[in-house]
């Protein structure tokens, strides 16, 4: 590994988080809650180390191998959350660093889980600054960088596939540094548009960019205990739905939408699919649920709403679904597992994996009553190489391991094996919200130390592919290049 490039990466994000941490001063000062000193403090000490990092280092090489895109894959977001916990603690509104940390974590990786139990008594400046780490970690904090500094070196796009969601990445402008621009151009425009209609909806602004952050982001914050639910608008709720269906989407299909090319919309499988279970899955939980609410709009307003949010692994809440038929749950469960498309904000296996899962094993199964039949996997009219039907049956794999093993680590401090399942299987699809003692109305507040960095392990991983965080125990990654 080159270290001198890595740590000075490393140096230039943390400046990064630092100039993002302003706003939230910005809202402090507004507000006067007593958290601005808080910022300040933080601020300095992230620029400071960030800025030792950032510019001391002189490496002799500046070219950045795969390897080392990886390690700064891995490492930034564990370095980025641990400072980002910064404001929580010195404020106080999270005291303890385990804790502080996990929200962090659950903040960047737009997670949604939280520790805290009454979020409506912290300041106001720390409350959005929770939700804006979802809106900087939705599109991923390198494609950020790469969006906003001119060159980081030879490879940037080692940087941007390491973090990228979904088994392929692809440029869609020659340059990964437009690229970028594009991405966030596009994640900005829509972020707006849904800010605007939460405000002509009735939200104050304040509470309009919460919610939008956190539906952008696919991550779930909110300043209220009750979530989106607090608003009793079901104006408000169709609006935020539609959003996180609209966030769930690959932002490829924006980038042709904006150059008015059809062809690759109206191809892409991967949309047309995962519309398609929110549309059935929607159906099915309405139909399930239509006798606690007795009304067919107002069930259909409550499914549409909680299949969106754990599809896109959002995890706003405007019920306690945990009091829903068994159906219900296991359905949203499963979505939970799935998560939306490839390349969009969203957690989860990601649709076009269990497309090509589901593929793949067709494929196999005819191929064992017609043994000489030479049939090719295809995705999107194009053919797919055996090597990524490959790594994407290893990824599964290492994702079922993560999810028993965590399961297994949880269970050791926890009586209900629900709670435990689904504490580890939320965080690691990224959604937040679980069942029974992790359900939309509870948080991780009663986990121990260990099980919460367990959990933000978990967190971490889901959101970066696995393979960052693992490779981050590889000793060949540490070794000098």
């Amino acid at each position: 590994m080159n270290y001198k490039l890595v740590f000075r990466l490393l140096g230039r994000l943390l400046l990064m988080e630092a100039a993002l941490m302003l706003p939230s001063m910005g809202v402090s000062l507004i507000f006067r809650q007593g958290d601005t000193l808080a910022f300040l403090e933080a601020i300095a000490i992230t620029a400071t180390v960030g800025g030792l990092l950032g510019f001391l280092l002189n490496p002799e090489r500046d070219d950045l191998t795969a390897r080392d895109g990886m390690a700064v894959a891995g490492l930034s977001w564990v370095i980025l959350s641990f400072f980002g916990a910064l404001p929580f603690v010195l404020s106080g509104a999270i005291p303890h660093i385990v804790d502080a940390f996990f929200e962090a974590v659950s903040g960047f990786t737009t997670t949604g889980s939280t520790i805290l139990t009454e979020i409506e008594h912290l300041p106001r400046g720390v409350l959005f600054w929770r939700s804006f780490t979802h809106w900087i970690g939705g599109m991923g904090v390198l494609v950020f960088t790469l969006a906003v500094l001119p060159r980081l070196s030879g490879r940037t796009s080692h940087l941007a596939r390491a973090e990228s969601p979904g088994p392929t990445f692809s440029k869609l402008l020659p340059k990964m540094g437009d690229t970028a621009k594009m991405l966030y151009a596009l994640y900005l425009g829509l972020s707006l548009i849904e800010a605007v209609c939460l405000l002509l909806a009735g939200m104050d602004l304040y509470d309009a960019l919460i919610h939008t952050f956190g539906t952008a982001g696919t991550g779930g914050f909110s300043n209220y205990n009750a979530s989106v639910g607090a608003f009793h608008s079901p104006l408000i709720e169709w609006i935020i739905g539609v959003f996180m269906m609209l966030f769930g989407i690959n932002f490829a299909v924006y980038f042709h939408l904006v150059r008015k090319e059809k062809e690759p919309i109206l191809q892409s499988e991967e949309l047309w699919i995962y519309l398609s279970i929110v549309l059935v899955s929607t159906l099915l939980v309405t139909v399930s649920i239509l006798p606690r609410y007795g009304g067919f709009f107002e069930a259909l307003r409550y499914a549409f709403f909680q299949v969106t949010s754990i599809i896109s692994t959002t995890g706003f809440g405007t019920t306690d679904f945990n009091l829903w038929p068994l159906f219900a749950r296991a359905l949203l469960l499963l979505l939970m597992c799935m998560g939306a498309c490839a390349g969009s904000t969203a957690g989860g296996i990601k649709t076009s994996r269990v497309l090509l899962l589901s593929k793949s094993a067709y494929r196999d199964l005819e191929h064992t009553i017609q043994p000489r039949k030479v049939a090719v996997v295809r995705l999107e009219g194009k053919a797919v190489q055996e090597s990524t039907l490959a790594q994407v049956g290893v990824y599964l794999s290492l994702w079922v391991a993560l999810a028993i093993g965590g399961t297994l680590l949880v269970s050791l401090e926890s009586s209900d094996f629900v709670t435990a399942f689904t504490a580890v299987l939320t965080t690691l699809s990224n959604v937040g919200p679980g069942l029974n003692g992790v359900g939309p109305t509870e948080n991780f507040a009663a986990f121990s130390p260990a099980a919460k960095l367990l959990l933000s392990f978990l967190m971490l991983a889901g959101r970066l592919e696995i393979y960052p965080v693992l490779l981050l125990f590889s000793p060949n990654v540490w070794r000098k290049n």
